[in-house]
């Protein structure tokens, strides 16, 4: 099994940051076919072959995936697409 972790500092504040992260999980949807909820402050998403969670605070986000064996081969452009996503949203 394959893991992305990705951390990032932002300056947005809770609620927009909940945002930011509530529209990277809708294009993560749309492009990956991914269901998401939300459990607090932490968003948790999972489809056949992935799950993980993205954890949003005042001044930060992490994000924890788990890719099973088919999907570790796509990794690179996973946490590619994510780290655009998080640079557009987060910064």
């Amino acid at each position: 099994m394959s893991e992305i972790h990705l951390h990032r500092k932002h300056k947005l504040g809770l609620k927009k940051a909940r945002e930011a992260a509530q529209k990277v999980a809708d294009e993560l949807a749309e492009s990956f076919d991914m269901e998401s909820e939300w459990d607090g402050n932490e968003l948790r998403f999972s489809r056949s072959g992935v799950s993980g969670s993205l954890t949003v605070s005042k001044d930060q986000v992490v994000l924890d995936a788990k890719l099973g064996f088919l999907l570790a081969a796509f990794k690179p452009r996973i946490e590619e697409r994510l780290e655009k996503d998080f640079d557009r949203y987060f910064a």
